[in-house]
């Protein structure tokens, strides 16, 4: 799209800020509680707590949904024929039985018909091409999930420099129980068992979707005009238990708060005019930025993010650009640690003039 006719409110730059490479936590909190709260409501000032109080935030008979997604050893690390090093990340099964989609590096040396090495016996055979220059892989001489357990990494993102020692336990939430993600729903990294059951003792509800989280999430928004990115599909279910306890909070009219970027993209893609949720299992490449109408969520738990990036547009639909990026100017001047290890905001639907809003 002409850069120059681009509405403002479009542009990929309006949702830029400056982060000093020092707030990147590079290694979680030493507890997962013991990470920092940002409280950002629908009116009134910002507050700052610890997110142990999360159950000072959260009000009886509100219902928290998160995301079970578990993360899978889908980063390797083989070395090709003339011995130099590659990288593949197995993205998702592919249609092809016992194959995978998987991004691969270096990319122009890694061709069709190539077989990388993981062991003497063992390795990634390059079937074919993909869409957006990625392969379709399989395994030879050992099964996926073996390879996973022995080879494969937890694909941390990219701007974890050095994996700290514990990444295999701290990037995963402590409810992790369907794998198939290859990143973790990181606004769940906070919670402990017991503080879930303190909220459940607190009359709070609990209750869980799946969404795979694909690595288009890291993905960067290159388009000049927000409306021209195109968004990654991701794999979502959410169980017949949990549109109803959905439909039940909402009818006792109290607060359904999304764990997550992951939950509410899920919630929204599988919402009917009503706000009512389908039950069921499905594909969702909705694309979610200001503005939008939310039917399905009147607060969000989530971490701080990229710059330019899509969730970042997420959260502004949902909290309005202006108010977000102040709050993140101030989480800046106030020390707070961004992205996938750090700290976390809680964020109430903001209250919008319905004309400005638009259904997509």
């Amino acid at each position: 799209m002409d850069d120059e006719k681009t509405p403002a409110e479009f542009r990929t730059d309006a949702f830029d800020y400056i982060l000093p490479e020092a707030l990147v936590a590079q290694r979680p909190a030493d507890r997962r509680d013991a990470s920092r709260l940002l409280v950002l409501p629908r009116t009134g000032p910002i507050r700052h707590v610890k997110f142990a109080d999360i159950a000072e935030v959260v009000e009886p008979g509100d219902l928290l949904v998160a995301n079970d997604a578990k993360v899978l050893r889908a980063r390797f690390h083989p070395r090709r024929r003339e011995g130099g090093r590659a990288e593949v990340l197995l993205l998702h099964p592919a249609a092809q039985p016992e194959c995978w989609e998987a991004m691969a590096r270096p990319g122009k040396r890694i061709r069709k018909g190539d077989r990388l090495t993981l062991a003497p016996e063992c390795g990634i055979e390059i079937v074919d091409w993909a869409a957006g220059g990625n392969r379709i892989v399989r395994f030879y001489g050992i099964g996926v999930s073996e390879a996973m357990a022995r080879f494969g990494d937890l694909p941390l993102p990219p701007y974890i420099h050095a994996p700290p020692a514990d990444a295999d336990e701290r990037y995963q939430t402590v409810y992790a129980a369907t794998e198939g993600s290859v990143a973790a729903p990181t606004a769940g990294l906070h919670f402990t068992e017991e503080t879930i059951e303190t909220l459940r003792g607190r009359g709070i509800g609990w209750t869980v979707l799946t969404l795979h989280v694909g690595a288009g999430t890291f993905r960067p928004v290159k388009a000049d005009d927000v409306r021209a990115h195109h968004m990654h599909a991701e794999r979502y279910e959410i169980p017949a238990a949990a549109a109803a306890a959905i439909e039940a909070t909402r009818s006792a009219g109290k607060r359904v708060i999304a764990v997550g970027t992951t939950v509410l993209r899920a919630l929204e893609a599988a919402a009917r005019a009503d706000g009512a949720i389908e039950s069921g299992e499905r594909e969702t490449s909705i694309f979610i930025y200001p503005p939008y109408r939310f039917r399905t969520a009147d607060a969000l738990l989530t971490n701080f993010h990229l710059p330019r990036s899509t969730l970042l547009m997420l959260v502004s639909a949902f909290a309005g650009r202006e108010r977000v990026l102040a709050a993140y100017a101030d989480a800046i001047a106030n020390g707070y640690r961004f992205y996938s290890f750090g700290d976390a905001m809680f964020v109430e639907l903001a209250q919008v003039d319905d004309r400005t809003l638009s259904d997509r």
